[in-house]
């Protein structure tokens, strides 16, 4: 079975800074393209940031410059650092993979997703 499981969230200060960690098994997400979602309350869950099977990744406007994107394929992990963290940053934050085709920053683009971890910006 394919598992992602999230682990960083937390509660912070605007500006402050958070790394979120997604560890893989099941499936290897070498040369697979892997992304990070984030849904609020009420809202629908949005495209963060996300690497194609080149390397090259790509964000959401409202967080480039603030978020990297990072992956080991050694430790079959996915990383968000996200630093100067904003109230609106406040979301459940998914980890993704097993892209079957469409937008790279389209939730519906991605076959595998972990449960989730919050993040409380005040």
């Amino acid at each position: 079975d394919v598992q992602l499981v999230e682990s960083g969230g937390g509660s912070v200060q605007a500006g402050g800074s958070l790394r979120l960690s997604c560890v893989a098994s099941g499936y290897s997400i070498r040369n697979y393209c892997v992304g990070w979602f984030r849904q609020a309350p009420g809202k629908e869950r949005e495209g963060v940031a996300s690497i194609d099977r080149d390397g090259t990744a790509y964000y959401t406007h409202s967080v480039k410059g603030r978020f990297t994107i990072s992956q080991d394929n050694n430790k079959n992990t996915i990383y968000l650092q996200m630093n100067d963290l904003k109230p609106e940053d406040t979301a459940t934050y998914y980890c993704a993979t097993g892209y079957v085709g469409g937008a790279l920053l389209g939730p519906q683009s991605y076959r595998y997703w972990g449960q989730g971890t919050q993040v409380t910006v005040s």
